[in-house]
């Protein structure tokens, strides 16, 4: 069984990413088997521009517009998909977005959930999918249990309750396959590693990596193999997470089996 790759960026200020497209959609056809959709979610003033497609992300023009025109975020979620359920079309490509509470959530998936067990233990609550993956599922379940802090806080809820739901959440969802899974609320970014299909064929940890960067003073550039994030001018602090990692620099972290951490600004706080 093939897995879709994840990637996200966490910075305490906005950065101009190129992370780069070119090498992550290498995993997305011309050297990996992801060729079912691609997407990037990244936040900009409060709100979140989507693009995605049902397309190889290494033949996309789409692809090549946004390696040409580097954007600026503190928070991006990328996703490329291999299905394991649903068509091949664009509502079932992510990342999948949905406002609660006056703020954009940010979802995306790798594994392949069993998905009659998933629709009898976790019911959805007011959202609802718009394609038909289990991914989509899984996240408007996820909000359904988060609806409560969010419509009752009156704002962005305490990062102590977010944490305990994502984690029962994710709890819940390992039982039911591969829950690799990236989750951003504006404020927080939530990992959850699992399991997935590694080189040699078989399904197990790690499903996620991590690493922790930081860019000194004065807009110098972080880059290496297939990233660039270049600083503002301040110092930056940099968390970046992928399926594999994407560079061969030192200090990338497999989490382990069911591991959840949260990261906020550029620095994992849970």
């Amino acid at each position: 069984m093939l897995m879709c790759e994840l990637f996200s960026m966490s910075s305490n200020m906005p950065a101009t990413i190129n992370y780069s497209l070119e090498e992550f959609s290498r995993h997305g056809g011309l050297t990996g088997p992801h060729k079912d959709g691609w997407g990037i979610a990244y936040y900009v003033q409060g709100d979140v521009r989507l693009v995605k497609e049902p397309l190889p992300a290494s033949d996309s023009a789409c692809v090549r517009f946004i390696q040409d025109h580097p954007f600026s975020s503190a928070l991006v979620l990328s996703h490329i998909r291999k299905a394991t359920q649903g068509a091949h079309i664009l509502s079932n490509c992510q990342p999948f977005v949905r406002e609660l509470g006056g703020a954009m959530h940010v979802f995306a998936h790798n594994g392949d959930l069993d998905a009659r067990l998933l629709r009898e233990r976790l019911p959805l609550g007011f959202h609802r999918p718009v394609g038909d993956s289990d991914s989509e599922y899984a996240f408007c379940a996820l909000l359904g249990r988060l609806a409560d802090l969010w419509l009752m806080t009156g704002g962005v809820p305490a990062f102590r309750e977010r944490m305990s739901v994502v984690s029962a959440f994710a709890e819940g969802v390992r039982g039911l396959g591969p829950a690799n899974f990236l989750y951003a609320d504006g404020d927080a970014l939530f990992v959850h590693g699992h399991r997935r299909t590694q080189a040699e064929g078989g399904i197990r940890p790690p499903g996620l990596h991590v690493i922790c960067r930081r860019c000194a003073r004065g807009g110098s550039t972080l880059s290496t193999e297939g990233l660039a994030v270049t600083s503002t001018g301040s110092e930056q602090h940099v968390v970046l997470v992928a399926s594999v990692p994407l560079t061969r620099e030192p200090g990338w972290r497999a989490l382990g089996d069911g591991e959840l951490v949260a990261v906020r600004d550029g620095i994992i706080v849970g």
